[in-house]
Parts: C-alpha cells; structure tokens; sequence
C-alpha cells in the first residue's frame, strides 16, 4: 500500500520514532516536496495513487478527492479538519480521522508565551537591543487581568492553568462549556459577548466554519476595552485582518499574538508596521511532545483504517 505523508515537521528526514517504524514497514511513502501545505494541484499527483495520506494543513477540496480514487483515508496529523472538504470526503468514501488533545499542551503554552510577549513587547525589545538602541517601553501585568477564552476544550483548559497561575481572571465561552470544570477550577462561564466586551486579552481557541469566519471583526472589536490584546493559536479567518488594522491604528487594540493568518504563509502583511504584533508561523503544535504524540495517533488512526480495525478517532 501507498501512503503520502505531508506534515512539514513529519518529513523523510525527520527523526521521529514514529517514521522510522513507518519506513521499516512494507509500506510505500510518499513525502511532501514543498515544505509548506500543498494547494489541490500539488497535492493530486502525490496522492493519485495512494491509498492513505497522514494529511497536514493542505487544502483537500472535492477536485483532490474525486481525482484520487484510491484513497481511504485522511489521517490529520493535528484536531482541526476545515480544510478538507467533509461533504466531498463522505461523497467519495473516504474515512477522516483526527487527533484531538494531544497538541493541547503545547499550543496552550505557545498562546500564554504569545500573551506575555505582546503585553512586554519583548520580541520589539530584543530587536532594539540587538541594534545597540536602549529603548524603554511601559508594559502591562497579566496579575489582575481579565483573560476571556473562547472556546474552553483541551487547549482552552491549558492556557486558562498558566493564566490563573499569574493571578488572572479567567472567564469562557463554549457552547458545550463543562459548568462542573468551570466551577472546580475558577473559572467564570460567560456568554460570547461578555467574552468580548469584559476582557483585557481574549484568546481564541475555536474551529473555523461558516459561523466563525471573520467573527472577531469591526463590530466585535468595537465592543472591546480599549487597548485590549487578541491571541489567535487557532485558525486565521477567525479574525478580519483588515478590520484588526484599523484597531491597531486607532489603538482600540493594543496587541495582536498571532500563530494563524488568513492565508499561509502570510507574506508581508499591513499588520507586521505594528511593533506591537507579535507572530509565529503556524507553530503551536511544534514541540517535540506534540509532534510525536500527534505522529503517533496519526499513525494508529491511518492503520486501523488501512486494515479494517475500529477507530476512535473518525470525525463524523
């Protein structure tokens, strides 16, 4: 059988555990020669003949699924799946699997560090010194804030242990929000609205789908303190990039951490002139835990599928 294996940090030369187990197999893989996610038409000819794909952030539309007959099944190598196409993938036949959870940790840990180096400008600091300026910038204290979650799962529960250990306030918002855990751990069920008017940071851990795209936009913003941060390790159409511009300019927002971006990579955004944007490229997982965690499931998931076993993890 034939696998095509896309992740950028799950490659031929990669030294995951995992892979090499994959190599020593009577599989045949295949391995992403861009670097980066692949479009459809990059992806078809890697994939025509393959019967698994342990699948990154590519873009899996209908055209990729009807062209590649052979495959069975879309393992992600992470929990989101708003790239592929679900209606196109149940049309065809094709099995989609995830591994929720298990990268909580980290990108949990990466929006808390994006937190602190927005409100201390620190990455901002560390260019001025490196240039041999001495500049001097009035930071603010996560003690005492208000850190608003959107979206209170696994990731959302990280981040809201590392916020409380400062001495924040924690308040949520989740449609399926565990009243009992929020209870238990201090932390204030809110509505989406008070999310947005009542935070000092909103961080935002959420899927992206036709109810979210562009959900933090002029109308929210309006609605927000003045000077407040936003933290995005999710998916980027969450957030209207030319309606955070024109926060930052007014300084309605005092801050943008950024780990996901409307298209990616991102080139040179309107958003980069700010000293006070801080970003990542798409990185949260990237941890050595993660990324053997997820390689790990990842596989599990593709060879349950492969041979005719029962999964946990298929995304109905």
């Amino acid at each position: 059988m034939k696998v095509l294996i896309t992740p950028t940090s799950l490659q031929e030369h990669s030294k995951s555990e995992v892979l090499k187990k994959l190599k020593d197999s009577s599989l045949e893989l295949v391995f992403n020669p861009k670097g980066r996610p692949l479009e459809e038409d990059e992806l078809i000819p890697l994939l025509k003949d393959c019967d698994g794909y342990i699948a990154g952030l590519d873009f899996i539309t209908e055209k990729v699924l009807k062209e590649c007959k052979k495959l069975r099944v879309i393992s992600r190598y992470g929990a989101g799946y708003d790239r592929v196409d679900m209606v196109a993938a149940k049309k065809y036949g094709v099995t989609i699997t995830n591994t929720p959870g298990v990268n909580a940790q980290a990108v949990g840990e990466l929006a808390f560090a994006l937190m602190i180096s927005v409100a201390r400008r620190i990455p901002y600091l560390n260019c001025m010194t490196k240039e041999g300026e001495w500049a001097r910038s009035t930071g603010m204290e996560m003690k005492g804030k208000t850190l608003g979650i959107l979206g209170l799962g696994a990731i959302g529960k990280v981040l809201a242990k590392c916020a409380m250990g400062c001495g924040m306030k924690v308040i949520a918002y989740d449609p399926y929000i565990d009243e009992n855990y929020c209870k238990d751990q201090g932390i204030e069920p809110v509505t989406m609205d008070e999310v947005i008017s009542r935070s000092h940071i909103i961080s935002i851990h959420i899927p992206l789908n036709k109810e979210t795209k562009h959900l933090i936009g002029s109308e929210a913003i309006e609605k927000m303190m003045d000077g407040v941060i936003i933290i995005n390790t999710s998916r980027g159409g969450i957030i209207d990039e030319d309606a955070a511009y024109k926060g930052l300019k007014t300084g309605k927002i005092g801050g943008l951490g950024l780990d996901a971006f409307e298209e990616e990579p991102p080139g040179k955004l309107p958003l980069f002139e700010f000293p006070n944007v801080v970003t990542t490229p798409h990185t949260g997982a990237h941890t050595k835990e993660a990324t053997e965690l997820m390689a790990a499931r990842a596989v599990e998931n593709l060879m349950k599928i492969l041979n005719g076993e029962d999964c946990a993890y298929i995304v109905k």
